[in-house]
Parts: structure tokens; sequence; C-alpha cells
């Protein structure tokens, strides 16, 4: 079974190494989005996350205001933190209602053990419930710096079992990696998952810019790679916490090294510093590679 073609155009290169990015808000979020979206192209993928103690409701608002703007939302579905099937099925059947959404983002969540049924992503997938209500992709996590409580080939065998399933649900899979700083142990990570027959789009994980302790803080938080010798990758000093930093040097490494051994590759960003000044960030780098015109 064929899986569908979903957005940005996967099939071909991106016309500069920003083109067809994809960012993420939480339910706080939505002013953010409202006061950047002139400056974010049209069909923009925004993922909306699953975060403890927000409300259903602002989170179908949320995917709704995406929508409105002109964007694709792609909501989240935390599994350990769905409290029952009912939640889950109300959850989906009013995003797909009301922001006719046609992506989700599944993955187990923070909490060790599960607040309801589900105990991971694949329990989400295995419901069925995702292509009943007419979703049309499914993002999954990858971890290209490994994962807290699981071994590299069990990271592996995981993520192949997911994009076997999703694809066998006639549905398309869609990799979101986790956000680093490193871009070669990125490009590493991408040349195997294309050797072993992975040959989904992945988008790579980029933090937006941020304060400098904030985006340690996260990188700790999500057990991201943060040595001395990886942030001065990313143009990190830690005798300079005070400071802010953005993706630069990231993502020149990025539009300098990424080749056909990589596959069909985009960008998502984790506004870690606000939405409004990753958008501002996103359309400065643009302007200074000379972007705008090619896209």
């Amino acid at each position: 079974m064929a899986a569908p073609v979903i957005h940005p155009a996967w099939e071909r290169p991106p016309l500069g190494i920003t083109e067809g990015y994809s960012i993420e808000i939480t339910a706080k979020d939505v002013p953010a989005l409202q006061a950047a979206a002139p400056a974010m192209p049209g069909d923009t993928p925004v993922a909306v996350t699953f975060l403890p103690g927000e409300a259903q409701p602002d989170r179908i608002a949320a995917a709704v205001a995406v929508r409105e703007l002109g964007f694709e939302p792609m909501p989240h579905f935390s599994a350990r933190r769905l409290v029952s099937a009912a939640e889950f099925e109300d959850y989906l059947g009013a995003v797909v209602e009301r922001a006719q959404v046609r992506r989700c983002f599944v993955v187990a969540g923070d909490p060790p053990e599960p607040q309801g049924p589900f105990f991971d992503s694949m329990a989400l997938i295995a419901t069925g419930a995702f292509e009943r209500n007419g979703i049309r992709a499914i993002g999954i996590g990858g971890h290209p710096e490994g994962h807290p409580v699981m071994s590299a080939a069990e990271c592996w065998q995981v993520l192949e079992t997911k994009v076997a399933e999703i694809t066998a649900r006639g549905m398309a899979p869609l990799v979101v990696t986790q956000f680093g700083f490193d871009p070669d142990a990125f490009l590493g990570w991408l040349a195997e998952a294309r050797a072993r027959g992975i040959e989904t789009p992945i988008r790579i994980g980029v933090p937006g810019p941020a304060g400098i302790k904030r985006l340690i803080a996260f990188a700790t938080r999500c057990g991201v790679g943060a040595s001395a010798s990886v942030l001065r990758k990313y143009g990190i000093s830690l005798g300079n916490l005070l400071g802010s930093a953005g993706p630069d040097r990231l993502i020149d490494a990025f539009a300098a090294k990424l080749g056909d051994e990589h596959g069909r590759v985009r960008l998502h960003f984790y506004p870690f510093g606000g939405v409004g000044r990753t958008v501002e960030w996103i359309r400065d780098y643009e302007r200074r590679h000379g972007l705008e015109r090619q896209q």
C-alpha cells in the first residue's frame, strides 16, 4: 500500500536548508504564533505539544488557531499522559473535526508509568484510531544521541517497527528527532538510518535561539549531549553562561554536509527562546544566505 504524500515536497532536495521547516508550540504560544505568522510560509507544519497541566480544550483551540492561520497543525499525543481511551478518542476526533488535522505526532511521554491504558506510542498506533479518523501521516521520535532508557540497538528496532506499522496502516511515517548541538552526531545517525533501509522523511531537531543557561537546562532535561567540546562546536562557551546562542553553526554544517546518502531531510525548530524569536532568526538567516529569493 502506497503511503500518502505529505508536505513539503519531499521528493526533491530543499531549495535552501530552511525550506519546509516545521516548528512547535504549546497551547500558551498561540498569541506568539499569531504575531509571527506573517513571517512564516503558508502551510508550515506546526506541532502542538502535549504538556502536563494543560487543559484539553486549550490544546484543541491551539490546533484550530494553527489551521486558521493557514498552517498545518500536528498535535502531539503523549501515550502515558492519556488517562483513558475515551480521552484519546475525544481529543483525536475534536482536532480532526475542528482543525482538519491530517497528521499527528505520537510519543510515549515522560511518566515512568502510564496514567491510563497506553504504555507507549505503539499502543496508540495499534488502536487503529488514527486511520479511522482519516489521519494521513504519523510522526515518531528519533534519537541521534541515544535514549535515556533504551540501548542504541533497541532504539533502532523500535523505530523500524513503528515505521513498518504506520506504513502497513496506510499512513505516511515521519521521523522527528530530538534536538541536539552536534551536527556530526546527526549526520552519522541519518546515514545509519538510511543504511538500515529507513527511507521515511526525517526532520532534524534544531534548538531555536535562546539563553545559554536555558539551552543547557533543556539539554539536561532531555538527555541531550552537552559536553564542553560539543557546545564549543555549537558556539557556546561554558565560561559565558549569561549570553544567548543561535543555531548558526549547526545549520551551516547541515547545509554544507547533507547529501544524497542522508535521504529526505528537513528541519524542525524547538523554540526554546520563544516562537517569535525563532521565526525572526530563520528569516534573518535566510536573508544573510540569499535564501529568501529562492523560496
